[in-house]
C-alpha cells in the first residue's frame, strides 16, 4: 500500500492521536504516503447539549465511518472509550495501540484536589459516569455542565465558572497543557474508576485483511487484554457509553488482572461497585462473567433508570 488516508475529528487532540498513529506507521513503513483527512461528528457540533441527551451509537465515529465507506478514508483514529461495543457489518477493530495514562484527572486554579475543595464547590462535567463517581467522594459539591474541547473547557475554569473540572488525564497530557492551571493531578483508580478503554486508541477499517495485517505493527497485546475485558462488561450490561459505568482492567505484573468497575445513578444515591483479580489466563471470559455478578444485584434495573434521568 503507497498511500494511506487517516480519517480523523478536527480537535486538537483528535489531530494529535492521528499524528502519532501516523508516526507509528511511518517507523514501519517509511516510504508510504500518509494523509490526514478532517470531519466533524455529531458530538463536536452539539456544544450545548449534554452528552447524554444526544447519545447513542456513533456519536463520535458515525461521520468518520461513512468516510471509510465512500473510501474517502482508510483508517479512522478514535478514543476506544467513544467507540460503541457492537460494529456495523463490515467494519472492524483492526488494532489497539498501548495505553496512555488512564486515569480521571482534576484540574483547578486554587484547589490541590477534590478533597480539598470547600463545601458546595462548584465541579465542571457532563459525564454521568464521573457525576456518579464525583458524588460518592463529595456528596456536598455542586456539578455544572462542561462541554467544548480541552482548551475551551480550561478557558472556562480560569474564567472562574468553575471551582474545579475533571478531565481525561492522557489528553491534558499528550497536549502538554498541565501548566495551563496551578493544580492538575490524576486521579486514584481506587477514586475514580475510568470510563471502558480510556486512554487506548482504537483503529477502524473496513473489514480488509490486507490492511488489518498492515495494522498489526501498532498492536499493543497488554491494551487487547484489558479492553477485551472492560469491553465485554459494558456489552453485557447493554450499557453503552453515555450511562454511569466505570470498568478497569489492570494488567499486574504477576500476571494476574485486577479488575474494578461501578454502575449506578448520576446523583451517586445507588451504585453497585466491585473488585477482583482473575489469573491472565482466564481474560477472555472475565468481563462478561463480572457483568453477570452485576446484573444478579440489579445493574440492569440500576442503568434504566440511570438513563431515564439522563435523558429528562
Amino acid at each position: 500500500m503507497q498511500k494511506l488516508v487517516i480519517a480523523t475529528r478536527s480537535s486538537q487532540l483528535a489531530l494529535w492521536q492521528s499524528e502519532y498513529i501516523k508516526a507509528e506507521l511511518l517507523k514501519h513503513y517509511p516510504t508510504m504516503e500518509i494523509e490526514l483527512k478532517t470531519f466533524s461528528t455529531k458530538a463536536d457540533k452539539i456544544l450545548d447539549v449534554p452528552l447524554a441527551k444526544i447519545g447513542g451509537k456513533g456519536l463520535f465515529t458515525k461521520e468518520l465511518e461513512i468516510a471509510l465507506q465512500n473510501h474517502e478514508a482508510d483508517i479512522a483514529v478514535h478514543s476506544l472509550k467513544d467507540v460503541p461495543v457492537e460494529f456495523e457489518e463490515g467494519f472492524v477493530l483492526a488494532a489497539l495501540t498501548k495505553r496512555f495514562d488512564p486515569r480521571d484527572a482534576f484540574l483547578s486554579q486554587k484547589y490541590k484536589s477534590v478533597h480539598e475543595l470547600p463545601q458546595g464547590a462548584v465541579i465542571g462535567t457532563t459525564s454521568l459516569r464521573r457525576r456518579m463517581e464525583l458524588k460518592l467522594l463529595r456528596p456536598d459539591i455542586k456539578l455544572k455542565d462542561l462541554r467544548g474541547n480541552i482548551n475551551t473547557r480550561i478557558a472556562k475554569l480560569k474564567a472562574g465558572e468553575y471551582d474545579a473540572i475533571i478531565l481525561a488525564a492522557t489528553g491534558v497530557q499528550k497536549l502538554q497543557i498541565e501548566h495551563e492551571v496551578n493544580y492538575f493531578s490524576p486521579i486514584a483508580v481506587e477514586d475514580m474508576i475510568p470510563s471502558m478503554g480510556q486512554a487506548t486508541l482504537g483503529i477502524e477499517t473496513l473489514d480488509n485483511p490486507k490492511l488489518v495485517e498492515l495494522l498489526s505493527v501498532l498492536h499493543d497485546q497488554n491494551a487487547l487484554i484489558e479492553s477485551t475485558i472492560e469491553r465485554d462488561f459494558v456489552r453485557t450490561l447493554e450499557g453503552g457509553c453515555q450511562v454511569p459505568i466505570g470498568v478497569k482492567a489492570t494488567l499486574l505484573e504477576d500476571k494476574t488482572i485486577d479488575i474494578r468497575a461501578i454502575v449506578g445513578m448520576p446523583d451517586g444515591s445507588e451504585y453497585i461497585k466491585e473488585e477482583i483479580n482473575i489469573d491472565i489466563k482466564d481474560y477472555a471470559n472475565a468481563g462478561q462473567n463480572l457483568a453477570q455478578t452485576f446484573i444478579k444485584k440489579g445493574a440492569k434495573e440500576l442503568l434504566k433508570r440511570a438513563e431515564q434521568v439522563a435523558f429528562q
